[in-house]
């Protein structure tokens, strides 16, 4: 029999927008929170670009969601399925529903890998993989090292995804890894971009194009793998800018596919009319809805401009607990989000680039007195060892 609740507060999505913001507002004294999220396994994604570079070991990324659940707040294993927020009403997988007073909807970001012709059929096998899935970073790794010769296709879609500058960091591991074995100039490496440049902040894209440079990366900018014929092992790319095509062979490939909010959040009512990616459509700053002044949004599935990374939310969660809590005690929300996003660029294997920035898309560094905007070492360290600690110890309990 489909069950009936009721919360004061209703989280759609258990990932680290959901419990970071469910940490915030059980630290503020909020009684009545549930998070609606079916997963056991709580992952930390940035690390499986290191994973698929061979640098980190893809278990250290995956703790039980049990253990991240902020306590205090109850856990409905189900997911949701369809929002009526005229209603204030969820309705679960299992025919259950859950009324709620607010609602903060952040489910994440949803892979399209059937976007691209091909690519589902292939995946894991004979040298395509992504680092865009758990099982599927270390099958990266093992095509990679197992790479001597030939031709190696790094390709990024159109639209936004999660960390845009993931397509690339894993070219640069790649590259240098195959510097570090004596075989870089027997393999011909190609970098897809859909962008003009190599990012969207200058100061870092002219760094980029240097590092590209140095590991002598063609890169083919506007453009995107719209195929992958299997049997010949060949990747099409598309030049969007002049309308041709070009046909690559590839020996190893890592393809990220096309990403848009989850389909049943695309077609409900709290989707932004005008983004055909169907995001809950939100003001980029208080991250409040449009339409609905109880329900707010943040992280991949939210229509805010800001670059889709863990970062963003670090610094929207708080936004999001702080107004949520005004709204409740009938005031306007006045916190504000700027933006800020940070992407950790790894360019070597031993080396990173901090690329933060935001709405202004203008480098905005948050390490003082440290050089951000070149490859450093000591960044390394921090992608590596302090990101992840952060993440785990303080993010995911609402202290960072």
């Amino acid at each position: 029999m489909a069950t009936r609740t009721h919360h004061k507060v209703a989280i759609v999505g258990g990932g680290s927008a959901g419990v970071s913001v469910a940490a915030r507002l059980r630290a503020a004294g909020q009684q009545d929170v549930a998070v609606i999220d079916p997963a056991t396994t709580h992952y930390y994604q940035p690390l499986w670009t290191l994973v698929g570079g061979g640098r980190a070991p893809v278990e250290e990324s995956a703790r039980p969601q049990e253990s991240v659940m902020p306590k205090g707040v109850v856990w409905i294993r189900h997911a949701a399925a369809e929002i009526d927020p005229d209603s204030r009403e969820i309705t679960l997988d299992n025919g259950g529903t859950v009324s709620y007073d607010y609602l903060v909807v952040c489910p994440g970001i949803q892979l399209d890998w059937d976007k691209i012709t091909g690519l589902s059929s292939t995946l894991g096998k004979d040298g395509v993989s992504s680092n865009y899935l758990y099982e599927l970073a270390p099958a990266t790794w093992n095509f990679i090292r197992n790479t001597r010769s030939g031709t190696a296709v790094f390709g990024m879609p159109a639209g936004p995804i999660k960390c845009a500058g993931a397509p690339q960091k894993i070219a640069y591991l790649a590259a240098d890894h195959w510097r570090q074995q004596g075989v870089l100039n027997d393999i011909d490496i190609h970098l897809v971009l859909p962008t003009p440049a190599m990012f969207g902040v200058k100061e870092f894209s002219d760094v980029l194009v240097d590092v590209a440079r140095r590991y002598g990366i063609t890169v083919h900018f506007e453009s995107e793998v719209t195929e992958v014929r299997p049997d010949t092992r060949e990747a099409v790319v598309t030049d969007k800018k002049n309308d041709t095509t070009l046909t690559l062979p590839y020996d190893v490939m890592h393809l990220v596919p096309p990403q848009s909010a989850p389909d049943w959040i695309k077609k409900g009512p709290l989707a932004d009319p005008n983004n055909p990616a169907g995001y809950v459509e939100i003001d980029k700053h208080t991250m409040q809805h449009t339409r609905y002044p109880n329900v707010f949004s943040l992280g991949d599935a939210g229509s805010s401009p800001n670059s889709k990374t863990g970062a963003a939310i670090r610094k929207q969660a708080p936004v999001v607990a702080k107004n949520l809590v005004s709204v409740m005690n009938g005031q306007a929300p006045t916190d504000q989000y700027g933006g800020y996003a940070s992407c950790p660029l790894t360019t070597a294997r031993n080396k990173m680039l901090l690329a933060e920035f935001d709405y202004t898309m203008k480098p905005t560094p948050s390490i003082p007195l440290i050089d951000t905007i070149r490859e450093r070492t000591d960044m390394w360290y921090l992608k590596r060892y302090g990101l992840p600690f952060m993440y785990w110890n303080l993010m995911l309990r609402g202290r960072a």
